[in-house]
């Protein structure tokens, strides 16, 4: 086992599955944590995305007396699920912020969102309208925000999803990309007239590579994202570098196990990401620009059965990781009234509720705390499983996700070689059926709508060789947590 170890492929993610039969009972994998050190992780890696029109205030389709603010420090239940959760970012905008039925938010609307940021002690990207909008409109509202809420604003952003096609129809001013880049310029600098120091952040691209050049949204070949990376990098006006990521686009016509066997596949690990990451992302990247993706989501609208089903939780933990191995400032999961892929949604009764995905996003809060570590792999069998390692100044994490769904699904056993300077070792499994909305735990626990969570790690214990044995049952992930003293 050591000597196929020494010869196992230097991977900083692996993913890899074949068909087998049933019999087998578990399957031997082995991981060795490498000394090499990869990207950090910013500590507001986790994030959701809202609708710009759910920050006014509104009935947002629930019974209620009167209108109200959902973002709001006052809201202390949805305050308790960011904190909960660990969610450090909020992105508001979305396709709300260019339609002109949705107000556009002033004074009190800021209020609201940054005081609610400022109680869940988290940072806003605030997106201004850029579709027949009004340039004039942004820097008064602009001042307003930096003026007041400065520690709580990340960046702001102008516009979103330019890049399609039903875009460019809308706006006379904007029908390809070089008036688009002009259009976002001129709102810039009006805001930056009112706001010197304003930080930005764009473009909020929505097509992902290679749809974009069936979708007729790229530019002499290539993504919107990479021709508005190379034109700003030098501008001084950006910041950072926005994509939206919906994997496996539209849901018509998907059904629910056709949903669950792509999210837990290995295909979206070794194609669809990658895809996106070196002909999109990785050259933003060499422009000296972070990226964050501040849409993402398995699929437009979701998949009853799937998008809201355990299997969402494993596919983000999986998808939170690759990216944050993969360089990534930041993933935003994002949030519609009320959609299958949402994290957090209200009920009929005005109550939160969190879909199975909040349970990846907390497995995910327990394991990324630091730095992007290399692991060698030996993973003979060819089992469906990835496996990541962060380190901190403490602790070593390793998340381990066994995605085996179907009828041949096989356990794994799991040799894990951290090193000698881990003396002592935790960990906390993420379980539940994949095609089910409830019964998930988290180191034996449900979290609640509230976010909170009592879950348990249980102590390991290594073998005389300074290794450690994990049984992992197919559709569930487990983080191991390290320590030398």
């Amino acid at each position: 086992m050591r000597q196929a170890c020494a010869n196992s492929l230097f991977l900083f993610f692996c993913s890899v599955t074949l068909a087998w039969h049933a019999a087998a009972a578990s399957t031997p994998v082995t991981l060795i944590v490498s000394n090499s050190i990869g990207v950090a992780i910013p500590d507001d890696f986790i994030g959701l995305s809202f609708e710009a029109s759910i920050v006014s205030a509104g009935p947002n389709k629930i019974p209620r007396d009167k209108p109200f603010y959902l973002f709001s420090p006052t809201n202390q239940s949805l305050i308790a699920i960011f904190k909960n959760l660990g969610i450090k970012n909020l992105r508001v905008g979305g396709g709300t912020v260019d339609t002109p039925r949705h107000p556009i938010p002033g004074p009190a609307e800021a209020d609201q969102l940054f005081g609610f940021a400022k109680a869940a002690g988290i940072k806003v990207i605030f997106s201004f309208r850029l579709l027949n909008g009004n340039p004039a409109s942004a820097p008064p509202i602009a001042a307003y925000i930096w003026e007041r809420y400065r520690p709580q604003l990340e960046y702001f952003a102008i516009g979103n999803e330019p890049d399609w096609r039903s875009y460019h129809h809308s706006d006379p001013r904007i029908t390809n990309y070089p008036s688009y880049l002009a259009a976002w310029r001129h709102f810039a600098t009006s805001i930056r007239a009112a706001v010197p120091d304003a930080p930005f952040a764009g473009p909020d691209t929505g097509s992902d590579y290679p749809v974009f050049r069936a979708a007729d949204t790229d530019f002499e070949g290539e993504s919107w994202t990479r021709r508005f990376a190379d034109d700003e990098k030098n501008s001084g006006m950006i910041s950072e570098i926005l994509q939206h990521d919906y994997v496996g686009q539209l849901a018509k016509g998907v059904s629910a196990p056709q949903a669950i066997d792509a999210m837990l596949s290995r295909d979206w690990d070794e194609t669809e990401y990658p895809a996106l990451y070196n002909q999109v992302l990785a050259p933003v990247a060499a422009d000296g620009l972070p990226f964050r993706i501040t849409e993402a989501n398995d699929r437009v609208g979701g998949v009853d059965g799937a998008s809201n089903a355990f299997a969402s939780a494993l596919w983000a933990l999986d998808y939170m990781h690759w990216w944050a191995a993969h360089g990534c400032a930041g993933v935003n999961f994002h949030n519609n009234e009320w959609l299958k892929t949402d994290t957090i949604f209200l009920g009929t009764n005005g109550a939160w509720h969190l879909n199975p995905k909040a349970y990846g996003i907390k497995a995910f809060a327990l394991g990324s705390h630091g730095t992007v570590m290399a692991m060698h792999i030996s993973n003979p069998a060819a089992i469906n499983l990835t496996a990541y390692a962060v380190r901190d100044a403490v602790s070593l994490s390793v998340t381990i996700i066994n995605k085996e769904h179907d009828a041949t699904a096989r356990k794994a056993t799991v040799t894990l070689s951290p090193g000698p300077d881990w003396k002592h070792a935790a960990v906390v499994f993420l379980k539940g059926r994949p095609e089910k909305k409830t019964g998930a735990t988290l180191g034996g626990a449900a979290i609640g709508n509230d976010g909170s969570w009592n879950g348990k790690w249980k102590s390991l214990r290594s073998d005389e060789f300074g290794d450690w044995i994990l049984r992992l049952p197919a559709s569930s992930a487990a983080v191991v947590r390290f320590s030398s003293r």
